[in-house]
């Protein structure tokens, strides 16, 4: 089950109790006889929780040892990457730097070397990078789906009456509709997630909660001249 589903258990299960005690509240009314003048409709005092799950998921002790073996996995990808990269600089300040007497033949295929090279950088970039985030979507999905449970229960026991994700927007799902008034639950979920989980938090220099990439070089190498 992906962030989103998980998301979206929780959120009907949110919804399922609301609407079971909106029900029950309003269960003498409906047996009133069907003369009875209508009832005016009565606010239900609403207790809104905010939550930015993935961030979350990614930022249980769990989610942060997952993306730290990520990007032990694929150093080896980035290492090679800069490497290429560091050729490719190289390559263009020897071209750059060629005398004038260097024939048009041999500046030509230089600059087609180079730009081969320069095709193999974005490709195998785009592909280090496709499956760095497939990789990180399949972990933090799996935390997130352990973590549904933990933000039923939470929200449920501390009274509240609906549940929105911070990240709807970005996701293409829920958005964040009404703000004011509502409690960011998402740090207190972390703490109950990992005294639940029991697993310990990773070194201190494990990655931050967003979601690392692997980097290029400060400077990409440019076309060729």
């Amino acid at each position: 089950m992906n962030r989103n589903a998980a998301f979206a258990s929780a959120l009907a299960a949110v919804l399922t109790t609301a609407v079971s005690l909106a029900q029950t509240t309003a269960a003498p009314a409906a047996a009133a006889p069907a003369a009875a003048a209508a009832v005016a409709p009565q606010a239900i005092p609403a207790k809104i929780a905010i939550i930015e799950y993935e961030q979350v998921a990614a930022a249980t002790n769990e989610g942060q040892r997952l993306l730290q073996e990520l990007q032990t996995k694929y150093t080896p990808q980035k290492t090679k990457l800069d490497a290429l990269a560091a050729e490719i600089d190289s390559l263009q300040k020897q071209l750059q730097a060629a005398p004038a007497t260097m024939t048009d033949e041999e500046r030509a295929s230089r600059a087609r070397a180079i730009d081969t090279k320069q095709k193999q950088y974005q490709r195998d970039g785009d592909d280090a990078t496709t499956a760095y985030n497939a990789d990180v979507q399949d972990a933090i999905g799996k935390v997130a789906q352990k973590l549904g449970p933990v933000v039923m229960k939470y929200v449920q026991q501390n009274g509240y009456t609906m549940l929105l994700d911070n990240n709807g927007q970005q996701q293409g799902g829920l958005t964040l509709m009404w703000a004011v008034g509502g409690i960011d639950i998402s740090q207190a979920i972390v703490d109950a997630y990992n005294a639940s989980s029991g697993v310990a938090a990773p070194p201190p220099s494990a990655p931050s909660a967003t979601r690392p990439r692997p980097t290029a070089p400060a400077t990409k190498p440019g076309p060729s001249k």
